[in-house]
């Protein structure tokens, strides 16, 4: 037996002694829910690939779209350092913070930023239609609480902040839900909005409490990026990566810049700017002079030469994926994945399939349709 069947016996064999679909899903360590986020993974699924794959060393578990930073709270948990990039500066604020301990209780000092932000008078933003999304009291309940939370001089403090207002922005617009934009009346106040905001921090501060088990706690180092992982250095990524998992963005799949377009322009983001250079995005499927799988298979190439330069030799690189259907035709993006792969010396060994539970709506309805993904593995022997 060749060494590559062999390696891909082994693999499979890990891959089939585990149960993927995860019916029972619900139960989950608060911290995974500190802020909403589309199609995160479930985090039983990086905690079996970091257990069945990851080389038992020190060497970092990396997520180059890490999204609110699921695979890296995982990484963590396991006593592993991790690396996460990911385009959004929401996604990277989140990631940050679910992977911080805290160094001071956020409840005080919600409950002062809420009493100061009541008879404050800060400057409302200039946002697209946002007479159109936020009622008056609540522009100027929120311009309040983000000028208060600026104020606070500890990072990992006014981080969690933000995240505690953006957590609460879509519940006090008049924006029907996080996957729905239609305009609808809220009986929502000015003292809800600051009310919520405390909550929302007590929330934070307890499921951080409850993840790293106090304040001042020690534990292993996680590094975000915030950068397109299309124009990322080796440098940037680092190297010696014991393991990657990851789930790319499909093409013609979520924008992630929609379901966040709003708080990320509260915290003085640029929605456009991350809608512009998403990875998969609906919008650039449907324009003129518009892209298709190939334009993806590119793009998983550029990532795949970065792994090759960052990845120790002898590992594994773990990938969700789930097919796209463009201008209807399905994708099945395993094999466009497996071609992107195959140039820079990684090898597909192992793959297996799971059912997705459907508790969440999408943006994007033929998305939403979809009931199965795969869990793709990929060995990496060294730089070719």
């Amino acid at each position: 037996m060749h060494a590559h069947e062999r390696i891909a016996e082994m693999v499979n064999e890990r891959l089939t002694s585990v149960d993927w679909d995860f019916a029972d899903s619900s139960a989950q360590n608060l911290v995974h829910s500190i802020h909403p986020y589309p199609a995160k993974f479930i985090p039983q699924i990086p905690r079996e690939l970091i257990r069945l794959f990851h080389p038992g060393d020190a060497s970092p578990v990396a997520d180059i779209f890490a999204g609110s930073g699921t695979a890296l709270v995982e990484s963590v948990a396991a006593g592993l350092p991790a690396i996460g990039v990911d385009l959004s500066p929401l996604a990277v604020l989140i990631a940050k913070v679910k992977t911080t301990p805290l160094q001071t209780k956020l409840d005080p000092i919600a409950r002062d930023i809420a009493g100061r932000a009541k008879t404050a008078t800060a400057v409302i933003p200039k946002i697209p239609r946002l007479d159109h999304w936020f009622k008056p009291e609540i522009q100027q309940a929120l311009a309040n609480l983000i000028e208060e939370v600026d104020r606070i001089t500890d990072t990992a403090t006014r981080d969690a902040l933000k995240v505690a207002v953006s957590r609460i922005t879509v519940r006090v617009s008049n924006q029907e839900s996080d996957t729905r934009y239609a305009a609808v009346v809220k009986a929502v106040t000015a003292n809800d909005v600051l009310d919520l905001f405390i909550s929302s921090a007590e929330f934070i501060n307890r499921a951080l409490t409850e993840e790293y088990g106090g304040i001042s706690s020690k534990i292993p180092s996680c590094r975000l990026v915030n950068r397109n992982i299309l124009e990322i250095s080796p440098d940037e990524l680092g190297c010696g990566i014991g393991l990657l998992v990851t789930s790319p963005p499909y093409p013609n799949a979520y924008e992630y810049w929609l379901y966040h377009k709003y708080r990320m322009y509260w915290l003085g983001m640029d929605p456009i700017a991350v809608r512009t250079s998403e990875i998969g995005a609906r919008p650039h499927y449907f324009k003129k002079n518009r892209q298709t799988e190939i334009h993806f298979e590119e793009q998983m190439g550029r990532c795949f030469w970065l792994l090759s330069r960052a990845m120790r030799p002898v590992s594994f690189a773990c990938l969700i994926v789930g097919r796209s259907i463009i201008h209807g035709r399905h994708i099945d993006n395993t094999q466009v994945l497996k071609r992107a792969a195959s140039s820079h010396g990684f090898q597909l060994v192992g793959q297996i399939s799971r059912q997705i539970q459907r508790s969440r709506k999408s943006f994007n309805p033929a998305t939403s349709k979809i009931s199965e993904e795969s869990i793709v593995i990929f060995y990496f022997g060294g730089k070719s």
